[in-house]
């Protein structure tokens, strides 16, 4: 009896090791891994839509955010130990202000380029929403609660914050403008801000005009090296701009400025708008975006020096003195090798709350869809927008990045419809969108392929033939291939699967690149709606 005992204890330990294993191998990414093992890494060390990244380093830490526009919860946090290897770990707005705007989708609008900052044992981060102006939260954990917003800078069209404290005591805000919103644009500019960081003072210096020589402007970085205070600033546009650099030994002026990256001779087009870090051990990087259409703008890391005060990022291989993107390079030396993490992209829906990859289109409602402890996540049938034709408008999206630019994602899902006309699907969103829908008719499920053009200009759906499913529980798939082309398959068995309708070239949203994720909707109010359990989503490479 007492070995029985002690063998059954062992069994257990050694079943919650194995089962711990799992839950840890289930985190780590099946499709993009930047980190090459052998210490290299490739670009881009994410492979996901962290668009206008931001980074500071902590101690050994290292913090990223990101701007997520009308996504929420938003402005996300990510924490790495070698800035190769990322893990999601917050977010820090979890329901964004207006809220009577944003419980609406707002498409582009919301968080812009947003700027992380450590200061007096604080985190902050400065955000823009282009239609209010300049918001501050903090915290002194940014792995916890962070601040309700306090609105820093009130104004349409000021974006691109980035506070700096001087070393005497002063605190200054650079920032920039939208045009659409502005009626000017390709302009930094600097004011002060009171000691605590919560409000602007009306003293605002115009820094540079970018018409002269840059295209276009923006997203202003600020720091302070060796005297000079330094303010990295991509220009040239979005897609096809480069790194501009301005220095000076007065914050006000008047700055130099030089080119330090561009695309050169590589296929990273836009190389910009990103974030300085040095390591404890003095190396000095870069983080940069990379606009991939469909793909958002993904995450690239660079070498980078100083050479007479000037930064040199990436790598002048045709020695015109200025710098090229990597894709490929010896990791940070951060002291030590750390373990390999990413982002999170399956999804179990095995705990009783919501995995953090996960979004939706406007500040969500409770009775959108609910967590539990049984191994699913329920998504409850909600009415249409009234008025809409489509779903661009549609709020309760449960939706996360393309993890990868090639994958394949499956989902298991029961659908418990109580009512003619709820249907459930699993979609690909952007401005174009497509997704494999089944709904209730006459008492029964049918599956679908829904595609709609020009969603934001008020598209209109179309749809394949239907297929009858003889069961409530099914499995739906697409596959990604490179370019962002989706093909969609059906299966009732989980093993044998069937193309539905045709493929599929995803488009990015407003702003944002492309997203996967699942709708449950119905026609008109009701007091007890249908619902879908999500069983799992898991993400693989393409077979």
């Amino acid at each position: 009896m007492r070995f029985s005992k002690v063998y059954l204890l062992l069994l257990s330990v050694s079943n919650q090791y194995m089962t711990a294993q799992v839950n840890i191998e289930n985190t780590i990414s099946k499709v993009w891994i930047a980190d090459n093992g052998d210490g290299t890494y490739k670009n881009p060390i994410l492979h996901a839509d962290y668009s206008d990244p931001d980074v500071i380093r902590v101690g050994e830490d290292y913090y990223m955010t990101a701007s997520s526009f009308n996504c929420i919860p938003g402005l996300p946090i990510l924490h790495s130990k070698d800035m190769v290897n990322w893990e999601l770990v917050n977010y820090a707005l979890q329901k964004q202000p207006p809220f009577d705007v944003y419980d609406t989708p707002q498409h582009g609008n919301g968080v812009w380029a947003p700027c992380i900052r450590y200061h007096n044992e604080m985190f902050y981060i400065y955000y823009p929403d282009p239609d209010f102006g300049i918001y501050m939260i903090k915290t002194k954990n940014p792995k916890g609660l962070w601040s309700e917003p306090t609105l820093v800078k009130e104004g349409k069209g000021i974006i691109d914050p980035s506070p700096l404290w001087d070393d005497d005591g002063k605190v200054y805000l650079a920032y920039a403008f939208a045009g659409s919103r502005a009626g000017i644009k390709s302009i930094l500019a600097i004011c002060t801000l009171n000691s605590e960081g919560t409000a602007a003072n009306n003293d605002d210096v115009m820094i540079i005009d970018g018409h002269i020589g840059e295209g276009t402007i923006e997203g202003p970085k600020l720091y302070k090296r060796n005297d000079f205070y330094y303010i990295f600033a991509p220009a040239g546009g979005v897609a096809t701009g480069w790194q501009t650099v301005l220095r000076s030994k007065n914050i006000y002026g008047p700055y130099e400025k030089r080119k330090v990256l561009e695309q050169g001779n590589t296929k990273i087009n836009g190389p910009h708008q990103g974030a300085w870090v040095q390591t404890v051990s003095g190396e000095d990087w870069f983080f940069h975006f990379q606009d991939k259409g469909a793909y958002g703008r993904i995450v690239h890391l660079q070498p980078m020096k100083w050479q007479d005060n000037w930064p040199v990022i990436g790598e002048d291989k045709d020695k015109n003195g200025v710098g090229e993107p990597v894709a490929s390079y010896k990791k940070p030396n951060v002291g030590t090798i750390y373990p390999i993490v990413t982002p999170p992209d399956s999804d179990e829906f095995n705990a009783p709350k919501l995995g953090l990859q996960w979004q939706w289109h406007a500040n969500p409602k409770l009775y959108w869809g609910l967590p539990s402890s049984s191994g699913y996540y329920t998504l409850f049938c909600q009415p249409k927008v009234e008025n809409t034709i489509n779903l661009f408008e549609v709020p309760n999206l449960l939706l996360q990045k393309f993890p990868s630019n090639q994958f394949t994602a499956t989902a298991k899902m029961t659908f418990n419809s109580r009512f003619d006309g709820e249907n459930t699907g699993l979609i690909i969103m952007g401005l174009d969108y497509s997704y494999l829908k089944v709904q209730q008719d006459d008492g029964a499920l049918f599956i679908s392929q829904v595609n709609c053009n020009n969603a934001d200009n008020k598209g209109i759906e179309t749809k394949t033939e239907s297929i009858k499913l003889a069961n409530k529980t099914f499995y739906l798939q697409v596959k990604v291939k490179e370019g962002g082309i989706c093909s969609f398959f059906y299966s009732v068995d989980g093993k044998q699967f069937e193309s539905v309708g045709n493929d599929f070239k995803s488009t990015a949203g407003k702003w944002i690149g492309a997203k996967i994720g699942f709708a449950a909707l119905r026609e008109g109010k009701i007091n007890d709606a249908g619902s879908v359990a999500i069983d799992w989503i898991r993400f693989n490479k393409n077979n």
